[in-house]
């Protein structure tokens, strides 16, 4: 059974996941409105994993007698500079949500839970992946800065994610 504190904390995850899944829908969309669609698939690819993680975080709350509490979703950006700034703003959104479920764990290690803080791990492992994935587009992008039609190679590759 969780505790309180962890029910409490683990819902505000869950409303963290959808807010993600609802920004990187907004930068697929910015990313159609200039006409890069793999730019956009790559994001809206993002935000099917950002459901899925909200999926988890869902089952684990009612499988451990908890309530799942939904909240409003605050409005995201809905438009960036360039595909370079989004990507940055995603990363820092990213590096946001590990630091949030780093002190997921400090609390579950708190509380003694050790089945959240196992189901945490896997968050962790994945928001080094995370991470990673938005770092290797920006790097990308800023090689690029010399051969401006490297963007739509690059609108090329990021089609291809699944």
């Amino acid at each position: 059974m969780l505790s309180v504190k962890i029910e409490k904390e683990l819902n505000k995850q869950l409303n963290r996941e959808y807010f993600s899944a609802y920004l990187y829908m907004s930068m697929a969309a910015y990313f159609q409105s200039i006409d890069l669609s793999g730019f956009e698939r790559w994001m809206q690819v993002q935000a099917k994993e950002e459901l899925s993680h909200a999926e988890k975080i869902y089952n684990f709350i009612h499988e451990r007698n908890g309530k799942v509490v939904l909240e409003a979703i605050e409005k995201p950006q809905t438009d960036w500079e360039s595909p370079l700034a989004a990507f940055e703003d995603s990363l820092k959104h990213e590096i946001f949500i590990t630091g949030c479920i780093n002190e997921l764990i400090k609390s579950a290690l708190e509380e003694k839970d050790n089945a959240t803080d196992i189901f945490l791990q896997w968050f962790v492992t994945e928001q080094v992946e995370e991470e990673a994935n938005a770092t290797k587009v920006i790097k990308k992008i800023k090689l690029m800065k010399a051969a401006p039609g490297g963007i739509f190679m690059l609108d090329k590759e990021l089609a291809e994610r699944e």
